[in-house]
């Protein structure tokens, strides 16, 4: 693997100057420091010509607030587990989707946020992760807003050779199914069923179940439960587009201008902004971006990039260091070298395949 210590010696022993061991690297003095700067100054040379690294790409999202306009955009600090501070924001990629309100339904490494029922549910490393239930149950509360429609989808596997079928509920106390109450069966093994409805929520509390008989063992792929609204793609408007066309209507002190979200634009204090702003507290605004990457700085730090691209910040960092020695012919060739590795990187990884279509009509 490229680590620092690595990418560091072999432009070191190109100049056959003494190379650093990880004992010695923290306390590196002269050109060895010098070449250790400059593995990192490469890699801002990499990252500034090319923004968008597939290493460097994040999803993140935003659950909206009733009358909140602006957002913060990704950084560490961001509630949304997982965000960096971002370098680049796809304008293109902002969709409107309803909040998921079902906590840890994919199961991708546990079964938390589920209260055990009869039995003993666990968790499967199956798939991305399952629900277990043998002669179980298991329930969770979720938060919804009365006389409003949601969607519920449920995907049940079968785990062993034997048919069997799964009890699920929604309702207002753990096992009541007052709203709904029906079954899913799996009669073939490693194969699953989906159970796709509506319900409306008569309660701001309700309760998802799932329950199997006695000798039954089925697992849960998946529970998903969400406002029932189709995302949207929200179409990106400059900040100069939002002040003649909207400003005044989202600045007045009115509620009656909130609604579904249409647009996104970028505000001049670096955050995101909605329009019209939004009438609710779960529309989940998605969107894409490529973080900040990090200077390497341990002798065991590996750069964003892939191991097969080690030598393009090889080459740059040589370049700085036959520069420093004032070896310009090594230093030119050097620059070539990276230039050409610059150009694979680019078209290995940012440039998009390209189609054509005939839109030609044919009038018979």
């Amino acid at each position: 693997m490229a680590t620092y210590l690595v990418l560091s010696n072999r432009v070191l022993n190109a100049l056959n100057e003494v190379e650093m061991t990880s004992v010695n690297f923290s306390s590196s003095r002269g050109i060895q420091t010098a070449v250790k700067n400059f593995v990192n100054r490469a890699l801002h040379d990499v990252y500034n010509e090319i923004e968008e690294l597939p290493s460097l790409h994040k999803e993140t999202y935003h659950i909206t607030y009733t009358g909140q306009r602006e957002y913060s955009l990704p950084t560490t600090d961001s509630p949304v587990s997982g965000d960096l501070q971002w370098r680049k924001i796809d304008w293109d990629t902002f969709y409107l989707k309803p909040a998921e309100l079902v906590t840890n339904g994919e199961f991708t490494s546990d079964i938390s946020s589920w209260t055990t029922g009869d039995g003993t549910p666990s968790y499967s490393s199956s798939g991305n992760g399952r629900l277990n239930l043998n002669d179980a149950a298991a329930y969770q509360s979720i938060s919804t807003v009365k006389n409003t429609e949601y969607r519920l989808q449920v995907r049940v596997m079968s785990p062993s050779s034997s048919t069997g079928t799964v009890a699920i509920k929604v309702g207002t106390t753990a096992s009541g199914g007052e709203i709904i109450s029906t079954t899913k069966s799996v009669s073939n093994f490693r194969d699953g069923a989906i159970l796709d409805t509506t319900f409306t929520a008569t309660a701001q509390t309700l309760y998802i179940f799932f329950e199997t008989a006695s000798g039954v063992q089925l697992d849960i792929d998946y529970v998903r439960i969400s406002r029932n609204i189709s995302p949207q793609r929200l179409q990106y408007i400059s900040y100069d587009d939002w002040v003649r066309r909207f400003s005044e209507r989202d600045l007045t002190n009115l509620s009656t201008s909130y609604a579904e979200p249409k647009y996104v634009y970028k505000t001049q204090s670096g955050k995101l902004g909605l329009t019209p702003i939004p009438d609710r507290d779960d529309y989940r605004i998605v969107f894409e971006y490529w973080k900040e990457h990090t200077e390497l700085s341990a002798y065991g730090n590996t750069p964003d990039l892939d191991d097969r691209y080690a030598d393009l910040i090889v080459s740059r960092a040589s370049y700085y260091t036959y520069n420093l020695r004032s070896d310009p012919e090594h230093a030119n060739i050097s620059n070539e070298e990276y230039k050409k590795g610059l150009k694979k990187l680019r078209n290995d990884l940012v440039i998009k395949p390209e189609y054509v279509r005939d839109l030609r009509v044919n009038i018979i």
